[in-house]
């Protein structure tokens, strides 16, 4: 399978970690609701304090570029840019999924 796959890195101030994740919960369908979006996740970070990862896949690049600029994308991100103090945006093409043995176990 291949994809295409954005992680944004962001730094949300401190005190505001939960208040981030609820609006970036209640914001989801703004992402996942797209026809072209795989899923996304939302990570903290273990060794970095008020620091989360965003990672989303999608069919490929175009679509997700169409998204970026969309009025629900724009809305989104307008909601979660008050918690943001710093970060940095990447995107990828994934080229290999190997699952691994637990995958399998998982229900």
């Amino acid at each position: 399978m291949t994809a295409f796959r954005v992680m944004l890195r962001m730094e949300v101030r401190a005190g505001l970690e939960k208040e981030f994740e609820q609006a970036w919960h209640e914001g989801t369908d703004a992402v996942t609701g797209h026809p072209a979006n795989l899923g996304q996740w939302l990570s903290r970070a273990t060794d970095e304090d008020s620091t989360y990862y965003i990672v989303s896949d999608w069919l490929d690049e175009p679509r997700f570029r169409k998204f970026e600029n969309s009025p629900e994308h724009l809305e989104h991100r307008a909601k979660l840019h008050p918690f943001r103090s710093g970060g940095s945006f990447h995107t990828m093409e994934i080229v290999a999924h190997i699952g691994g043995r637990a995958a399998g176990d998982a229900g």
